[in-house]
């Protein structure tokens, strides 16, 4: 069974940076979407991030500008960097692994930002 562990959530202060990954246990196939979800505190989980191969990649609205999502295949590692954070940010970051009828998650990381 594949594995996700997410690591790097810490607290930051406003404009702050983190960098978020995401190690899988398993071989994370080209075809394997990629992506980050993350859940703050009385809403709806949300997709921050996605990457559906090598160099195709979609992000929310609200972090466009901010936020890249990269993938290192040969290492089975999938990083979120986070720039310029805002309080809004604030939420549990999820990775997740898709391909077909198959999906996984991490047990998530916890991001906080504030002054």
């Amino acid at each position: 069974q594949v594995q996700l562990v997410e690591s790097g959530g810490d607290l930051v202060q406003p404009g702050g940076s983190l960098r978020l990954s995401c190690a899988a246990s398993g071989t994370i196939y080209r075809l394997t979407t990629m992506s980050w979800y993350r859940r703050a505190p009385g809403k709806e989980r949300e997709l921050v991030a996605a990457s559906t191969s090598g160099s195709d990649t979609n992000y929310a609205d609200s972090v466009k500008g901010r936020f890249t999502i990269s993938r290192d295949n040969a290492k089975n590692t999938v990083y979120l960097q986070m720039n310029n954070l805002k309080p809004e940010d604030t939420a549990v970051y999820y990775c997740n692994a898709n391909r077909g009828v198959y999906t996984y998650w991490g047990q998530g990381t916890q991001v906080t930002v504030s002054s």
